[in-house]
């Protein structure tokens, strides 16, 4: 009812407006099917965002690899041809960093956009991305931060030796990776060991910020927001409360921060917090304030737990499926490795190209996120002949490139080997700076800044997952692949495997 009463206020309203399409009319856009103002936009706003993807694929296979959606006040263009990307994230890279004016709910969860992922391409932008790589995720401070991924490694080792042997059948393996990378994140984000009971808390608020971004996302609330705020009340009640719940959570672990900061002693470990407090906008000539400093480490858990979560699961559900993956994988680690050693070190992983391939086929065949954050152009621009308006948002297609059959033999095939010597995937380069083969990180100036940090942990966890464990699939029951999107692109039934210690000689 409530839609309803919507659609026909809008519709009512739009007989007293110039239609807002007009000035599209004499613009070039990319093809796309016919758009009737007001009402298409309403039709795409309700469709939820897992929906997108094969509707847009089909779409794409009509009219070309790039096409135009109106969703919204904005045309949307959905780019899934490898080297149109190339030339607009890398030749045209300055062009093409910018990002669209936030929707409405999406200012309140970026605190109006100032946070890495959404901030204009300018100097907050700058300030706020080369805080991170050069705090943080600077090599030195990564390198630091090994202690706390053995303690986590030792943490999911220890659950699932309890979880396989209070079982008759397998282990639901999702619950305890989700569980470690938390761990591990939260660590780098506040610089404490939380206990579980603080952990679990994190995690559930976490899930709220989900919620937040999906009703973000081209949501109906969005659709004149002063409309919804009253015909949607109760919805927008709950997208207030959830915001509200993150702070009460996050909060006095900030503030707790910035008071061990002020009295370090031999345990202190910098934090991301720490490196925020004294920031200074450059635009504003002011600090962060505490609104922002939530954003922003909601950013850097959500970008660092589910994105690494799902490709960990997606890649060990391979390995279970596919048991000569393994036995080579295996066979490597003890190559490197000595018989009695209980943990593959960070330094030995450079050693291993075997699982450095597996790592970029798990990368390739199931990218965490089908999409990358939409871009925008810093004014209008020509690309293949169409035009890309200002303010407008440019989608670029992850999955559909990396699943390129012009590139990737069979490609839906999991294939380690392609990445190894004399196959098509020797010697790729994921930031796309050459050229664009397959790009889970995204490419260009907005590529994400933790795609090293990412790549680390994927072949630690896995590597050590491999040498302390044989994992075989649970008896009657296969491995399915199919998917589900969530925060990331998650296996729509988590891996069930019966997980066996080595024995170590």
């Amino acid at each position: 009812m409530q839609t309803w009463l919507l659609l026909l206020t809008i519709l009512l309203i739009s007989l007293l407006i110039r239609p807002t399409l007009s000035l599209l009319k004499t613009k070039k856009l990319p093809p796309g099917p016919t758009t009737i103002p007001i009402i298409s936009s309403l039709i795409w706003l309700r469709k939820p965002f897992s929906e997108l993807e094969p509707v847009i694929r089909n779409l794409q296979a009509r009219y070309g690899p790039i096409i135009t959606l109106q969703i919204g006040f904005r045309p949307c263009i959905f780019i899934s041809n490898r080297s149109l990307a190339h030339r607009a994230l890398i030749q045209n890279g300055a062009v093409f960093a910018d990002r669209p004016p936030a929707l409405a709910t999406t200012r309140l969860t970026t605190s109006n956009q100032h946070n890495i992922n959404s901030a204009f391409y300018g100097p907050t932008w700058r300030l706020l991305r080369r805080n991170l790589t050069s705090e943080i995720l600077h090599p030195s401070r990564v390198k630091a931060y090994g202690a706390a991924r053995k303690w986590v490694l030792d943490t999911l080792s220890n659950r699932l030796t309890e979880s396989q042997s209070k079982s008759d059948v397998g282990v639901k393996v999702i619950d305890h990776l989700r569980y470690a990378m938390f761990g591990l994140l939260v660590l780098m984000c506040f610089g404490d060991k939380l206990d579980e009971k603080q952990i679990n808390k994190i995690e559930e608020v976490q899930r709220g910020s989900r919620v937040l971004l999906s009703l973000s996302r081209f949501g109906i609330l969005n659709f004149w927001p002063s409309l919804t705020k009253i015909i949607l009340k109760k919805k927008w009640a709950e997208f207030f409360q959830l915001r509200k719940d993150q702070a009460d959570v996050f909060l006095p672990l900030i503030r707790a921060r910035k008071e061990v900061k002020l009295n370090e002693d031999d345990s202190y470990v910098l934090s991301y917090v720490d490196t925020l407090w004294d920031l200074e906008l450059p635009d504003e000539k002011r600090k962060l304030t505490e609104d922002e400093i939530i954003s922003l480490c909601v950013e850097f858990l959500d970008a660092g737990i589910d994105t690494t979560t799902a490709a960990l699961q997606w890649i060990m559900a391979n390995i279970v499926k596919y048991p000569t993956v393994q036995e080579r994988l295996l066979a490597e680690i003890k190559g490197v490795m000595g018989e009695t050693d209980e943990e593959v070190k960070e330094e030995d992983l450079q050693k291993m190209p075997y699982l450095k391939a597996v790592i970029l086929e798990g990368l390739r065949r199931h990218p965490p996120v089908h999409f990358v954050v939409p871009h925008s152009v810093t004014h209008d621009v020509v690309l293949d002949g169409h035009l890309v308006p200002k303010n407008g948002t440019v989608n670029f297609m992850v999955a559909s490139m990396g699943w390129d059959p012009e590139v990737w033999e069979d490609p839906m095939a999991f294939k380690p080997e392609r990445f190894l010597n004399k196959g098509e995937g020797e010697g790729v380069d994921i930031t796309g700076s050459r050229e664009i083969k397959m790009m889970p990180f995204g490419v260009g100036r907005r590529i994400c800044p933790g795609l090293g940090l990412g790549v680390l942990h994927l072949e630690y966890f896995v590597a050590n997952l491999v040498w302390k464990f044989e994992w075989r699939g649970v008896k009657g029951e296969d491995v399915d692949f199919a998917e589900k999107q969530e925060f990331a692109m998650v296996m729509k039934n988590p891996l069930k495997a019966h997980i066996s210690p080595r024995v170590m000689k």
